[in-house]
Formats: C-alpha cells, sequence, structure tokens
C-alpha cells in the first residue's frame, strides 16, 4: 500500500464563502464519502486550507496510481466539475500520535 494526495482546487477565490446550494450539496456528499474513507481506514487526513484560496487535501492509502486517481476522480466534486483534482505521490515521514 502507497499514500496519495490530491489537491481539491476550487472553482474561484473565497469559495467556502460564496457557494452555491448546488455547489454545498455536492460538498456535502463529498465529506460524508471521505468521512466514509476514513472510518474504514483509508483516509490519513482530510482538510482545506483557510483564507482567501481555499485548496482542500486528501492524504490517503491506495495499491497504485491508478487505484489513487480513480479513489480521487469519483470525489463528487470533482466527479461533477466543482472543483479541480491534482494526485500525487505522498509519503508521510512525521505523523503526531503514531
Amino acid at each position: 500500500m502507497s499514500q496519495w494526495i490530491y489537491f481539491i482546487h476550487p472553482p474561484r477565490d473565497d469559495f467556502a464563502a460564496t457557494m452555491t446550494d448546488a455547489e454545498k450539496e455536492a460538498w456535502r456528499r463529498h465529506w460524508a464519502r471521505l468521512q466514509r474513507a476514513f472510518a474504514d481506514g483509508r483516509v490519513i487526513l482530510v482538510g482545506p486550507t483557510l483564507g482567501h484560496v481555499n485548496t482542500g487535501i486528501c492524504v490517503f492509502d491506495a495499491e497504485d496510481e491508478p487505484e489513487a486517481r480513480a479513489f480521487m476522480e469519483e470525489d463528487p466534486v470533482i466527479a461533477e466539475g466543482f472543483a479541480r483534482g491534482e494526485l500525487r505521490g505522498f509519503q508521510v515521514s512525521l505523523l503526531r500520535g503514531a
């Protein structure tokens, strides 16, 4: 199992403060999906950056790049075009509590 990170780039600055109802619904499903993956032990950490640009990150486990890409592309906000995903390999080097 290897570790991956995907960045969730919003469609505009100040996105968290200006979401439409359709965007809020997609983000609700995005959050529920990540909570399930976290409970299943697949997700290591998730969260948004704060401020003017609200880029999100998700660090997770996958067997290989195709599996990692599928996990990212199945995220509702990416699949439905509300955000752009960017996938990279990742290595957790220090993790508090681990």
